[in-house]
């Protein structure tokens, strides 16, 4: 069977990965062409974009770059078309693949969609458009199944791929040491123009534990130099390379960015606060649009302020301090987060996500059920 998967972040190209992974299993002579990252293509896929080209946040950032996002878009739509793939699956990446949803049912293709867009968070009326162009819906968090389910569309919930991920990443032998003092994780994100905002902030903390080795997680899309240049002369500051989980498996706490990191440090077990600051117009609007109480998937999942989120104005050098001070003590607030990381494993669930996605996939691609 012919599979064109789309997707356009880091963390699109570790799940597509592993569903292209499963996908071979289940269907070895698959034809996967797809948009993504070297994960994907080490996978077997053949990616004919990067999704380094396509990481594009924000309000402004979006206008900024809506003539290549244009491109993008023709560009996809012929590609599509020239495959003539049995199923089409799309990644998250909403603002991209619901467009491309769109309008590839009403070219006639198969549509699934692996990995929610997040509308119960803003837009929830697009789960109209969504009803009408997905064929399916494969969700990774427990509570989609019910917010959909009052909107009369019926998803299917997966699991969430990190477990399967962390659980064998955690099962290999231990790394070789990072750094010969305590570490402290530094996960600033892999866009460019929220790194040389919050990066800086974060690397405050490096004077006030001159003690422990503060490692910035460097994420694939981010040249050397870049951010080199925004972490200076720091002694006690150093960069790992595709190596985040070996990271985090030796910190004792982390500075996460929002996003999948968030998630991926909590079920490591590594205490954590959460660091955003972007473009102000983009933030005033987002704020204006976004209905959830939190940005951070640990604390969406537990419905509870879990892990602290200091946002925009609250990012600063004071209160980071505080909040990894409470951290790194091992009583109080580092043990009601380490308990709460232990309910978080449960409600995500023990089912292998990306198996059962590529299940429904390749069913659905043949028997169009």
């Amino acid at each position: 069977m012919k599979y064109y998967i789309i997707a356009g972040e880091a963390s699109g190209d570790l799940h597509g990965s592993n569903l292209v992974k499963q996908l071979k299993q289940l269907d070895p002579a698959a034809d996967i062409r797809s948009w993504g990252g070297d994960l994907m293509q080490q996978a077997g896929a053949t990616v004919v974009k990067h999704y380094k080209e396509l990481a594009f946040m924000g309000f402004v950032e979006v206008l900024a770059n809506l003539r290549t996002i244009l491109r993008n878009l023709d560009f996809c739509k012929q590609d599509i078309k020239s495959f003539q793939p049995d199923v089409l699956v799309l990644v998250d990446y909403p603002g991209f693949n619901l467009r491309i949803a769109e309008w590839g049912k009403q070219q006639g293709f198969k549509i699934v969609y692996y990995i929610s867009p997040q509308v119960w968070a803003w837009k929830e009326n697009r789960v109209k458009k969504i009803r009408q162009c997905v064929d399916k819906m494969l969700c990774i968090l427990p509570f989609e199944k019910a917010f959909y389910h009052k909107w009369n569309y019926e998803v299917e919930y997966v699991g969430h791929p990190l477990v399967g991920v962390i659980k064998a990443a955690k099962e290999k032998p231990a790394d070789p040491p990072l750094a010969d003092k305590p570490i402290i994780a530094v996960l600033p994100g892999s866009r460019k123009q929220e790194v040389s905002v919050k990066l800086p902030i974060m690397l405050t903390m490096a004077r006030h534990f001159p003690d422990y080795q503060f490692v910035v997680a460097q994420a694939p899309s981010l040249d050397d130099h870049f951010l080199q240049s925004l972490i200076g002369q720091h002694s006690n500051v150093s960069m790992v390379k595709n190596n985040t989980y070996a990271l985090l498996r030796q910190a004792k706490a982390a500075l996460v960015t929002s996003g999948t990191a968030t998630l991926e440090t909590a079920l490591f077990g590594v205490p954590e606060v959460v660091c955003y600051k972007g473009n102000p117009l983009s933030y005033f609007l987002a704020k204006k649009l976004i209905k959830v109480k939190y940005i951070s998937l640990v604390n969406l999942v537990m419905d509870k302020p879990v892990v602290t989120e200091l946002i925009q104005h609250d990012l600063t050098e004071d209160k980071l301090l505080k909040e990894l001070s409470a951290l790194l003590q091992e009583n109080g607030k580092r043990q009601q987060v380490m308990a709460d990381y232990a309910d978080l494993w449960h409600k995500l669930g023990e089912k292998d996500a990306s198996r059962r996605a590529a299940e429904v996939i390749y069913d659905y691609a043949v028997n169009g059920a």
